[in-house]
């Protein structure tokens, strides 16, 4: 919210494929340590394996979720600003996050856990996600709005997304 707030929806673009592409260097990375032999006095190998090594499943569904549920809610976030004409960025921030991450819960849960959890079960996760993500959102909407415009101030900028695309690469 504060990336789209401050340097619009292309900068915000910009750190989320940043985003993903560190976590998928970290799941490389955390890949290639389970791969690689330890030390001989290393007896945990399996625990690592089950605490570190998950599932391809997981991951590909969370990777997903990331980006369709983070694209959303620049987006959301970047055409409010336009429609509202930079005003009610409350509104804005709440809004986003539950869009946002209401796509993301709605992405992640059933491809990670589909077929192993109850449908209800799925559902009682994204509605509980999502809510809780979006009061998190409103607890530190104070935070927010304090380093929006800090950020506005220091930078000298305001960025409105008029004539822009929105593909999201």
């Amino acid at each position: 919210d504060c990336i789209v707030e401050v340097y619009g929806f292309r900068r915000a673009r910009l750190v989320i494929w940043l985003g993903f592409v560190m976590n998928l260097l970290f799941v490389m990375v955390l890949q290639l340590a389970i791969i690689l032999p330890g030390a001989e006095s290393w007896q945990h190998q399996s625990s690592l394996e089950n605490i570190c090594g998950s599932a391809p499943r997981i991951l590909g569904a969370s990777f997903l979720a990331f980006v369709c549920g983070s694209m959303i809610n620049a987006y959301v976030m970047s055409r409010m600003k336009i429609a509202s004409a930079g005003k009610h960025f409350s509104l804005r921030a709440i809004a986003s996050t539950l869009l946002g991450e209401g796509a993301d819960s709605v992405i992640f849960f059933p491809l990670a856990f589909g077929g192993i959890l109850h449908a209800s079960e799925i559902i009682s996760l994204i509605i509980a996600q999502t809510l809780l993500k979006t009061t998190y959102e409103t607890a530190i909407l104070p935070i927010t709005i304090y380093a929006v415009k800090r950020l506005k101030k220091i930078e000298r900028t305001d960025t409105y997304d008029t004539g822009i695309s929105y593909k999201w690469w």
